[in-house]
């Protein structure tokens, strides 16, 4: 089968398992807030949930080396994703909620580190490095496609309810779609050693900048919908700023994938992606409808980028151990996202508000950049002019 087509497959399996069943619960908090199931503090809980479900899916993706166990766990994180979405129809109330949230979030790190180590390398034996890239781009067009559909449901006036099971259907319909094109696992996945201590050093580096990036994105990417829809109060204009930041976050892709590549320019992109969502995080703590469209721009366009970065840089930094180091790297990853809405419901607990928990965030997107922050050697730097 034509390798084409079953990166399309792996495109629209990220779409649908990380922009349905990983970020579905973002557009569903006003209406979970507003139906009274669950308070500000209690939805920080369900994210968390997320989180922690991610979390351990990532962690569990790490031993998967026989190409069964790949299979398995790509298969079982796609059909869970589809029917933990439709369970969610019946849910009512905090802790339904909570445990479905866990069961997406293992699914859909199962998912995400599968389908990145059957992919890339598909890519690049097809001589197509860039098309691999896009992949990434599946995420945001699946945030984009939740929250038009959000923005539909209601327009019409209809619940959460109605919106999971039209989540659910849409994922399954994606979902049969693909079935017959995913990639496949065609050789012993386990990883390799590493090159160098050296190597080892710089990959757990760069797992610390994924963490500190996974606490400092995740605040505006869960509660982005519930501040439109308290700045703007209900009205329909709220729900346009989800949908954007999944356009943003898939245009973000296409962008870097076009750039000129080498393992300097990787490092530097990393870099800049996370200070412009540091800036855009900040923005959110503006006062106005004009912080949220900045922290849209500035957050989204750059979330999918650098999970793409990230991953390109562990392949560069250890190419014999990418799937190994592709779970690895999410479990870092999970583990900042499963703080971030810790600390927003700490901070909606004592202050009301996410104003402490944005500030942290954005401070730890500043730190993640420093982290990979190299001054040039001196015999690159231009002489002094005498």
């Amino acid at each position: 089968m034509s390798p084409l087509l079953r990166l399309l497959a792996s495109f629209i399996a990220l779409m649908m398992a990380m922009g349905i069943g990983r970020f579905a619960l973002t557009p569903q908090l006003p209406h979970l807030i507003g139906e009274g199931q669950v308070d500000l503090t209690a939805a920080g809980l369900i994210a968390a949930a997320n989180y922690l479900g991610y979390f351990c899916g990532a962690l569990d993706a790490m031993f998967a080396r026989q190409p069964k166990q790949v299979r398995a766990r790509l298969l079982g994180g796609l059909w869970l994703c589809v029917l933990l979405t439709l369970a969610s129809f019946w849910a009512q109330g905090f802790w339904p909620h909570l445990l479905l949230r866990f069961g997406t979030g293992v699914a859909s790190a199962w998912v995400l580190v599968m389908i990145t180590a059957l992919s890339q390398p598909l890519a690049l034996a097809a001589g197509r490095p860039r098309l691999g890239a896009l992949v990434f781009a599946g995420p945001g067009l699946g945030i984009m496609l939740t929250g038009l559909l959000a923005l539909g449901s209601n327009l019409l006036g209809q619940g959460s309810a109605n919106l999971w099971l039209l989540y659910g259907l849409v994922a399954l319909l994606m979902l049969l779609v693909i079935l017959p094109i995913l990639p496949q696992a065609s050789k012993n996945l386990s990883p390799a050693a590493q090159d160098s201590r050296g190597n080892e050093q710089s990959v757990g580096r760069l797992g610390l900048v994924y963490g500190l990036y996974g606490v400092g994105y995740i605040i505006p990417a869960t509660f982005l919908s519930q501040m439109a829809s308290a700045r703007f109060q209900g009205q329909w204009q709220a729900d346009l700023f989800w949908p954007g930041f999944g356009l943003a976050a898939a245009l973000g892709v296409a962008l870097v994938s076009l750039r000129r590549h080498t393992p300097h320019s990787t490092r530097q992109w990393l870099m800049a992606t996370l200070w412009l969502q540091a800036a855009g995080v900040f923005a959110c703590l503006l006062d106005s409808g004009l912080g949220l469209v900045l922290g849209v721009l500035l957050c989204g366009t750059p979330f999918l980028a650098c999970m793409q970065l990230v991953m390109q840089r562990s392949r560069e930094l250890a190419p014999q151990s990418a799937q190994r180091n592709a779970g690895l790297l999410t479990a870092c990853f999970a583990a900042g996202q499963l703080s971030g809405p810790l600390l927003a419901a700490l901070s909606s607990h004592f202050s009301a508000s996410l104003q402490l928990a944005l500030v942290t965030a954005g401070s730890g997107l500043l730190i993640s950049g420093g982290l990979l922050w190299q001054p040039r050697p001196a015999t690159q730097r231009c002489p002094a002019v005498s």
